[in-house]
């Protein structure tokens, strides 16, 4: 058995928590052929991967995985120059944009593909909210292109005097959408796309973007500038005084944005476990990266490369149980982990007294986490994950 949290409850609420690290392992290759990627997405848990080859000057397929990338299909949708591809929470619901052509989108983890009947234009970069309801597509002409029925009916958003958009982000719940241009100015609109709010430059490029859950949290990437973040859903960015010297490309970030991952074309790979305030560069292959999508905790991150194959780092999923009192009920939460656990409850803390609770935790899109509500009840009781 394994323990990765440990929280003692009594009767006032209270919870004390523990955690156990793990160190970061060295990334390796997943079981996807060498091709030239241009972005992938993938599930909370990390299980069910989409990928896009091509990009803006090669053809190229679109790629599934249900099994965190050991083994991919092809999948039925047009040979086009894909540039990005979007996931929900649950890896059924897809999106991905083409470059020159338009935008498709997938209810069934990728089976089929249908076209959203949008114009074709220079699509680069898609986001979508966490049930995969809300769509933000960027179109290289100062536009952001919203949905907010899966890709049913498309409403454009003109970004005027702001140069041309290149990528875009979304909050889990679809309601925060960030946006970033070819001049390194960010945008930010909570209304979809009906009005912008603008802050201060990165001063280059602003080639990817990732936001946390609630939209708080934001970090985007300048192409031979460096890696920025803004803990106020985008009004102020700071530097994270990474190099400036390499041409940044991806960003990809957990939940709660503050695992966060950066990649730069020139075959560096950058990583922060605490929001961007230490980074620790990774040890990886020379590639020329061009895409990068995180699970929910940050324990497993994915990268492709536009001269190779698609590549993973893991590290032991290290899930915070939290609980809160909510009238005469306990309300336990934890981050949707890139494995299973179930929750415990024992009365007495000894290594027999624990036992399963069989309460399905109740997912929520809006947070991407686990929820079990349970009933205050006289007397203390401890309660814990147990890794299955």
């Amino acid at each position: 058995m394994k323990i990765t949290s440990l929280g003692a409850v009594l009767a006032s609420t209270s919870l004390v928590l523990a955690f156990h690290s793990a160190p970061a392992q060295d990334w390796i290759q997943t079981g996807a052929p060498s091709n030239y990627w241009a972005s992938v997405a993938c599930s909370a848990d990390g299980a069910k991967l989409a990928a896009v080859a091509g990009g803006q000057f090669n053809l190229g397929q679109i790629y599934t995985s249900t099994n965190a990338g050991t083994d991919w299909a092809l999948t039925a949708a047009p040979t086009l120059h894909w540039t990005s591809v979007a996931s929900s929470f649950d890896g059924t619901q897809l999106a991905a944009v083409a470059y020159g052509n338009g935008i498709y989108t997938s209810t069934n983890a990728g089976l089929s593909w249908i076209s959203n009947n949008v114009a074709a234009g220079n699509w680069t970069s898609v986001a979508s909210s966490a049930d995969g309801t809300r769509i933000a597509a960027a179109r290289y002409v100062s536009l952001v292109y919203v949905s907010t029925n899966g890709g049913v009916i498309w409403v454009s958003n003109p970004t005027t005097g702001t140069a041309d958009i290149l990528t875009v982000a979304l909050a889990a719940d679809g309601e925060t959408l960030a946006a970033g241009n070819n001049i390194g100015r960010t945008l930010v609109s909570t209304n979809e796309g009906a009005a912008w709010a603008r802050s201060n430059s990165l001063g280059a490029t602003v080639t990817s973007l990732s936001a946390s859950a609630n939209g708080r949290r934001l970090a985007g990437v300048a192409s031979g500038r460096g890696v920025y973040s803004s803990l106020d859903g985008g009004a102020t960015w700071v530097s994270n005084s990474l190099p400036a010297n390499s041409s940044w490309y991806a960003v990809a970030g957990s939940a709660d944005g503050t695992e966060l991952t950066a990649l730069g074309q020139k075959s560096i790979i950058y990583s922060t476990t605490n929001g961007g305030a230490q980074w620790v560069t990774n040890i990886a292959p020379a590639l020329i990266w061009s895409g990068a999508a995180s699970s929910a905790d940050g324990r497993v991150v994915f990268a492709t490369s536009s001269n190779g194959g698609i590549w993973a780092r893991r590290r032991a999923p290290t899930p915070s149980l939290r609980a809160v009192g909510a009238g005469n009920q306990l309300i336990f939460s934890w981050v949707l982990p890139a494995a299973g656990f179930v929750l415990q409850k024992a009365t007495l803390i000894t290594a027999t007294n624990w036992v399963d609770l069989t309460n399905i935790p109740a997912i929520d899109p809006a947070t991407l986490e686990n929820r079990v509500t349970l009933p205050i009840q006289g007397g203390s009781a401890f309660y814990r994950l147990r890794l299955l």
